[in-house]
């Protein structure tokens, strides 16, 4: 398949129109390239040069894009307008452009926006919405929010696709993972191979860049870095007896799942098969607690509890996970503090951790969907010690 079909963009769209219309406003635009990309489908490098999509409550609309991204976006779009301006900052500033062609539009007194304005991203600098209009911005990121929390059959099944390729680059990432090695090696050789297999597999999966593709690597979780929930690659030598964390991606025409492994080279000592079955257990508890009706705390607070139980509270360093879709992170967070009720569609990051400052880390990380009675796992890869202690 490719992207979301165009019918339900079109109804995300039309759910949209019919809040702004209920807010009494006279229509909405979009800064942000997720939220362009939510409601449109259109993808785009995000930089200095602002790229707007904007729709009256009449039904008019129009993308608003750099003059030398008319070409592109005319052949890889179906936007019936397109409006442009010649460069930025340019003689006179997009966004005051940009108000001209929203008023040709028949957006005016009053609108709703994702953000007042162009983010400030990679130096841009630019007046806000509301200044340039003189209208009254009314913010509706809360409302893009809720829509995006929940998906739909489409996203699902992109997720999944996503999560079929990670678990494809990790087996490639093990097989390369040898004392003697280094990370960079072993993370280049597996993101190449497995963006190569996966675009002989299934064609064109809407990339960003040259450089987009599948990864997977230890982002410097190596040995005792590895008790650093997040840490930097430093292109590190692997040794025997290094515990591991790894990580993977693999975007489908946006839509991202996350598979994570935690790891040993050689044979584990006593201690590192228990922090091995501890966090298997707590991920467990994690999934037992995912059901319609829970809310994200009931979700950490499993986990926390397990924890607490087995006297593990001193290394434990994060919340269990956190929403994922068309973002790496999204909204809501399972954290204790993060009482969202769970819904049918949602799809989050499962990933409680433990954190040994004397031997390493270890985390394993599932993406998984809410479902009627349950939870549905969208990553599929061993979770076993035995299967995740690589030779020496």
């Amino acid at each position: 398949m490719g992207g979301i079909p165009a019918s339900e963009l079109a109804d995300r769209r039309a759910r949209l129109l019919e809040h702004v219309r209920g807010e009494g406003l006279s229509g909405y635009v979009l800064f942000g390239a997720d939220s362009v990309q939510y409601f449109t489908g259109f993808s785009f490098l995000s930089n200095e040069r602002p790229v707007v999509y904007a729709e009256s409550v009449g039904g008019d609309s129009t993308i608003f894009v750099p003059e030398f991204e008319v070409e592109r976006t005319r052949a890889e779009s179906s936007f019936e307008r397109i409006d442009d301006y010649p460069e930025y900052p340019g003689l006179e500033h997009p966004m005051r452009i940009f108000a001209r062609v929203l008023d040709d539009v028949g957006i005016g007194e009053a609108v709703g926006a994702d953000q007042d304005g162009y983010p400030g991203i990679l130096g841009y600098e630019g007046p806000p919405l509301s200044e340039v209009t003189g209208a009254s911005v009314k913010p509706l990121a809360h409302v893009i929010e809720s829509m995006m929390r929940r998906k739909s059959e489409n996203e699902l099944e992109l997720i999944q696709l996503s999560g079929h390729w990670c678990a494809y680059a990790h087996r490639l990432l093990q097989e390369y993972t040898r004392p003697g090695a280094t990370e960079a090696e072993a993370s280049l050789r597996a993101g190449q191979e497995a963006t190569l297999a996966l675009l002989k597999d299934r064609g064109d999966v809407g990339g960003l860049s040259s450089s987009a593709g599948v990864s997977a690597g230890y982002r410097g979780q190596i040995g005792k870095r590895s008790a650093w929930a997040h840490a930097v690659a430093h292109d590190i030598e692997f040794q025997a007896g290094d515990m591991l964390v790894s990580e993977t991606s693999a975007p489908i025409w946006g839509y991202n799942a996350e598979l994570e492994r935690g790891m040993v080279i050689g044979k584990p000592t006593d201690r590192q098969r228990e922090l091995f079955s501890h966090v298997v257990n707590a991920q467990e508890a994690a999934f037992e607690a995912i059901r319609p009706g829970a809310t994200c705390a009931d979700v950490d607070g499993a986990v926390m509890r397990y924890f607490e139980a087995n006297d593990l509270l001193p290394f434990w360093r994060q919340h269990t996970g956190h929403g994922i879709g068309l973002r790496n992170h999204e909204a809501p967070f399972l954290d204790l503090g993060d009482h969202t009720v769970l819904e049918p569609g949602m799809v989050f990051t499962v990933e409680p951790g433990l954190y040994d400052d004397e031997i390493g880390g270890f985390r394993h990380s599932d993406t998984v969907a809410v479902t009627e009675d349950g939870m549905k796992l969208l990553t599929d890869y061993p979770r076993d010690i035995e299967s995740l202690t690589l030779e020496t």
